[in-house]
């Protein structure tokens, strides 16, 4: 990314590095829910569809739709809510960075104290 004193990238490398960070933070998603799906399918012993649908409601903070009735499911499943929630926020943030990155630059915002 440009340094603040650079011109601004033109639009065109804005999309490549907007279409680069979107890629890495679907790669992210994708192993998450890789993840959620392969623990509550093998552990949670849940179906696969059932599994995916789990995973992808505690990745997204909607809450678990299956009960967990054996130990080992209930802390998988807590482990991964946990894990879940730092996911989400980072991946979140590294989608919207260089739309942020670019939006500051635009607005030439100092964040040195003077």
């Amino acid at each position: 990314m440009e340094h603040r004193k650079q011109q601004i990238a033109p639009v065109s490398i804005f999309i490549k590095r907007l279409a680069r960070y979107a890629a890495f933070a679907f790669i992210l998603i994708a192993f998450s829910v890789s993840i959620g799906t392969i623990g509550y399918h093998n552990i949670g012993d849940l179906e696969w569809l059932d599994s995916f649908h789990m995973a992808c409601m505690i990745l997204t903070g909607m809450g678990p739709v299956a009960e967990m009735k054996t130990d080992s499911a209930k802390l998988f499943s807590s482990l991964y809510a946990l894990y879940s929630g730092v996911a989400f926020l980072s991946i979140t943030a590294v989608f919207f960075a260089p739309i942020i990155h670019r939006l500051l630059h635009i607005l030439q915002i100092d964040t040195e104290d003077k």
